[in-house]
């Protein structure tokens, strides 16, 4: 079976004012479709057409020769994952074990956004601000172009694209707006804590297995 893009968890439009339909019709109707349709040209009549999106990155992220693959497949994964990450009326602070994980690593919420803001703002040209999981460590890390956690063996809890495509039509050449916004009105944090709980889990399992 090809590679599906995923649907939207929200209409177009849910997230006006802080991201407009227009932004989420060009991002997810052609930016994100094309990297779905190109990994599926790419993969036809390959085996790794059989495997999962992970096991593609995983599969390719090593080896130059896959660039293109890796590329496709790494970017459909990203948007994928971003998507989830935003809702509307997300924003303000997560609570919870999500809460006390990211105060213990960053010293407060507000630290953490801080963090992450910076990092994001501090990306040299296109890429992507994650919090995640390394080892049993929370982590800002960003990455460019298409890199992702998955290809360093961490676990992605939380992204905010910073590809100019994300952003401008709505915010221009104001990237620190925009991720201030992601934070402060966007960011699904159900769906983080959902991530993490998940890794807990199967940390848990694998101990008593």
């Amino acid at each position: 079976m090809p590679f599906r893009q995923e649907p939207l968890p929200y209409a177009l439009d849910a997230l006006e004012p802080f991201m407009s339909a227009k932004t989420l019709d060009v991002h997810y109707g052609k930016h994100h479709a094309a990297y779905v349709k190109k990994l599926n040209e790419l993969l036809k009549g390959s085996p790794l057409a059989t495997q999962s999106l992970e096991q593609v990155i995983q599969a390719t992220c090593k080896d130059p020769q896959q660039g293109a693959v890796f590329n496709n497949a790494a970017q459909s994964w990203n948007h994928d994952f971003f998507w989830q990450c935003m809702k509307r009326g997300g924003g303000g602070a997560p609570n919870g074990a999500l809460a006390t994980r990211i105060t213990s690593a960053f010293g407060s919420i507000d630290g953490f956004k801080e963090d992450l803001q910076t990092a994001a703002v501090g990306q040299f040209g296109s890429g992507w601000a994650w919090l995640v999981v390394d080892g049993r460590t929370l982590k800002i890390v960003t990455t460019g172009n298409a890199d992702n956690p998955l290809a360093h063996g961490q676990t992605a809890l939380l992204v905010v694209d910073v590809w100019e495509h994300a952003y401008y039509l709505d915010y221009q050449n104001r990237r620190p707006d925009f991720v201030q916004t992601f934070l402060d009105k966007l960011v699904n944090w159900d769906f983080v804590a959902g991530n993490l709980e998940k890794l807990t889990l199967e940390e848990s399992q694998g101990a008593h297995a």
